[in-house]
């Protein structure tokens, strides 16, 4: 079975103050920490759980700078076998379409049965994605899994999969998604393991291949702000503003402050 992951090089901010930088379209990144998304780790994990049980090969797909090697590294030394990074300075200022269309472009060639990535990254949180990425490859998908049927009970009649979602209201929905597909997973799907020390050192010899965008076969229209449908404006800290207020009597008489109080502002 042919599975691809998505992974993404981000920012730990758990424990950090996160600052914009000088052109306030970025924030400062001198002593942050850098990992793999969340989400991304969990879908990796899903795969590797997959090809356990079925077979087949985990390949990695990222974009970003070279820094981006040591999470597609320790990706390979979890058990992945191939990574690919595209790297390309007109890709500065895309926005997730752009993303969405660099990453159909990798993966249309390799075939995949199933590609799988985090249903959001936690620096942008957009979730925008993986959906992008199924429509631009004409794919069936679902977003938000929190359990999948591959790794449970295998392939279904058909070549499909089962794939629990969590709904708003504690409800839970199961859909039958037709493979080849791609899936978008929550955390908490699975337990992320971590690389053993001989898989650190296989890690190095496996494949790594680096692309640009006209190897990617994009061209400059497509990509960078030019080919994106938003633009970042600035990025800045929320101004706190607010202020609680508490209101004291009987009924009728904390409901006529509040009614001054709505007029006052001009709610009302």
């Amino acid at each position: 079975m042919e599975l691809v992951v998505c992974c993404k090089r981000v920012p730990d901010t758990s424990e950090a103050e996160v600052t914009a930088d000088a052109s306030g379209k970025g924030i400062k990144r001198e002593r942050l920490a850098f990992t793999i998304n969340e989400a991304d780790n969990y879908a990796l994990e899903e795969a590797l759980l997959i090809k356990e049980k079925l077979g087949g090969t985990v390949t990695l797909v990222s974009g970003g700078p070279k820094e981006c090697d040591e999470v597609l590294r320790m990706g390979l030394a979890k058990g992945a076998d191939k990574a690919i990074r595209v790297t390309d300075e007109k890709f500065e200022g895309s926005d997730a379409m752009v993303t969405a269309r660099m990453l159909a472009k990798v993966i249309a060639p390799l075939k995949a049965d199933l590609i799988l990535t985090g249903s959001q990254a936690s620096d942008l949180g957009e979730a925008l994605v993986g959906v992008m990425l199924a429509e631009l490859l004409g794919l069936p998908h679902a977003a938000y899994a929190s359990k999948l049927g591959l790794r449970h009970s295998g392939l279904g009649a058909g070549n499909t999969t089962k794939v629990w979602r969590e709904l708003e209201g504690g409800l839970l929905e199961m859909l039958e998604v037709p493979l080849p597909a791609v899936v978008t997973v929550q955390t908490g799907i699975n337990q992320p393991r971590y690389a053993s020390i001989m898989g650190i050192k296989r890690a190095q010899a496996k494949e790594l291949k680096v692309l640009d965008a006209a190897a990617v076969g994009l061209p400059d229209g497509e990509i960078g702000e030019g080919g994106s449908k938003t633009m970042l404006e600035r990025l800045y800290a929320p101004i706190v503003e607010s202020h609680a207020e508490i209101l004291t009597g009987d009924v009728p008489e904390v409901a006529g402050k509040l009614a001054a109080i709505l007029k006052e502002k001009g709610a009302v």
